[in-house]
This record gives structure tokens, C-alpha cells and sequence, in this order.
């Protein structure tokens, strides 16, 4: 009898890693998640079983620790519970402060680069060479800004609400997904990135309004439009895709 895949994903307690959290766990996957709270990955941890893992492993790490990736991996050794997928999803807002004037300060941009690319690239070097691994895919959580500029019509005070290290780590972790794509193939796992437009839920109503002018389908994105893609590039229907970047966000990058 085959046994759940077990899916690995970073930072599952925030906005769009609850989802991830919440979609595989209504597939029957086993899940393991890192949180930095215990309290909030209790939490999930119930949520999680209520909607049918068979196994949730929480993973209290800071992500920001240099052997974060050793630390994650000896947890998942720990439980034997090594993902056929990893979902790199983590954030932290912290990072995206900007001083008095406007400006990033170097520590905010290592720290964004930092849990943005290089920890991506830690755990999926890592969870590629441990032996007998599963590991088959690695999906990249991304932003339309790893692609395009933002639009700054879009925000009152754009220095603050779109900060520049964002959409430049974004874009680092798309070649990322490319470099680790083809230096990975031959170990039989597919890299690939995911970049979503905005997400109701935080966004006061007149940013929604500026947002829906400015996007072909005249609207943000619900929360629960999230996971399909991520869900897509974990299946097997998507076994001949690998260094691509699916665009979901109702079409702001076509135009």
C-alpha cells in the first residue's frame, strides 16, 4: 500500500503559507512546516488534522540562523519524515522597513536576500543530497515584483508599501529557481516558482480599488486562489515542467 507524500513548507503560519498548509493537508499529504511560534504552529498543527494529514511534524526554527537547513533537515530525520516537495515560502516583514528617509538599510537587505534566496537554496541542496531522499519537487513562492517594477500610482507612499529589496530578492529567487532547475535535473527533481499578484485580505479599500484599475481582471486575488498552482506543480501532471515561472495574477504582468 503506498503510503502520503509528505510536503515540506517554510513559513506555513502566514497569509499564504496557511494555504499551502491547508491544501495539502485536504489532499491526504503528510505535512512538516517551520514556524518561528510555537503557539501559532500549534494551531496550525490542529487545523492541519481536522483537514485530513495523516502526519503534521511542526518545525519550531529560526530561518534566519546560518544552519537553519541543518537544523530543519536533523528535524526531519528526527521523524523520518523526509518531503517529496518542498515549498519555499518563508518571510519576514521585519526586513522590509525603510529608514526616515526612504532607504533600505544593508542589514534589511541581507536579511530579505538572506531568507529569500540563499535559505531556498540551503534547503534544497540539502534536501537534494541527503541520501534516500524522495525529493522530486521544489516550488519557489514569488511576487509579480521578481518580474516587473511596481506600478507606483498604486501606493500612497511607495518607499514604505513597496519596498525595494522585495521585488529584488523575488527576482533573485526566480534565476534561483532557473540555476537550481537545471544544475538539479539530473537528480530527477523539478524546480520551479510560483509569482502571485496581490492577495485580498490586508488591503484597505481604496488600495483595492487603485489595485482592480490597474489589473486586467479588475480585482485582487482571493485567498483561496492560491494553492491551485502550487498544487499543479506538485502533481505528476507536471512532470515535464521545471525552470518555469507561472505567473498568478489576473493577467498584471501582460500589460
Amino acid at each position: 500500500m503506498k503510503t502520503a507524500p509528505t510536503v515540506l513548507v517554510t513559513g506555513a503560519t502566514g497569509k499564504l503559507g496557511r494555504q499551502f498548509a491547508h491544501g495539502f493537508s485536504r489532499l491526504g499529504w503528510n505535512l512538516a512546516f517551520t514556524s518561528r511560534g510555537a503557539a501559532a504552529a500549534e494551531t496550525l498543527m490542529d487545523e492541519c488534522r481536522t483537514a485530513g494529514a495523516p502526519a503534521v511534524i511542526p518545525i519550531i526554527q529560526d530561518l534566519m540562523a546560518e544552519d537553519a537547513a541543518q537544523q530543519v533537515l536533523k528535524a526531519l530525520r528526527a521523524v523520518e519524515m523526509m518531503p517529496d516537495v518542498l515549498v519555499n515560502n518563508a518571510r519576514d516583514v521585519s526586513h522590509l522597513s525603510p529608514d526616515a528617509n526612504g532607504r533600505m538599510s544593508r542589514a534589511h537587505w541581507l536579511g530579505e536576500l538572506s531568507l529569500a534566496v540563499l535559505l531556498p537554496y540551503d534547503l534544497s541542496i540539502a534536501l537534494t543530497h541527503e541520501p534516500g531522499s524522495p525529493l522530486r519537487r521544489v516550488i519557489n513562492v514569488g511576487s509579480i515584483y521578481g518580474t516587473v517594477a511596481p506600478n507606483m500610482t498604486l501606493y500612497d507612499n511607495p518607499d514604505r508599501e513597496s519596498p525595494i529589496n522585495y521585488g529584488v530578492a523575488k527576482a533573485a529567487l526566480v534565476q534561483l529557481t532557473r540555476e537550481l532547475a537545471v544544475r538539479l535535473a539530473p537528480r530527477g527533481v523539478a524546480v520551479n516558482a510560483v509569482s502571485f499578484g496581490g492577495v485580498r485580505g490586508r488591503a484597505g479599500a481604496e488600495f483595492m480599488e487603485r489595485y482592480a484599475r490597474l489589473s486586467p481582471s479588475g480585482r485582487m486575488l482571493e485567498e483561496d486562489e492560491v494553492f491551485g498552482a502550487v498544487r499543479f506543480l506538485a502533481s505528476d501532471d507536471a512532470s515535464g515542467i521545471t525552470g518555469h515561472n507561472l505567473m498568478v495574477d489576473g493577467g498584471w504582468t501582460a500589460w
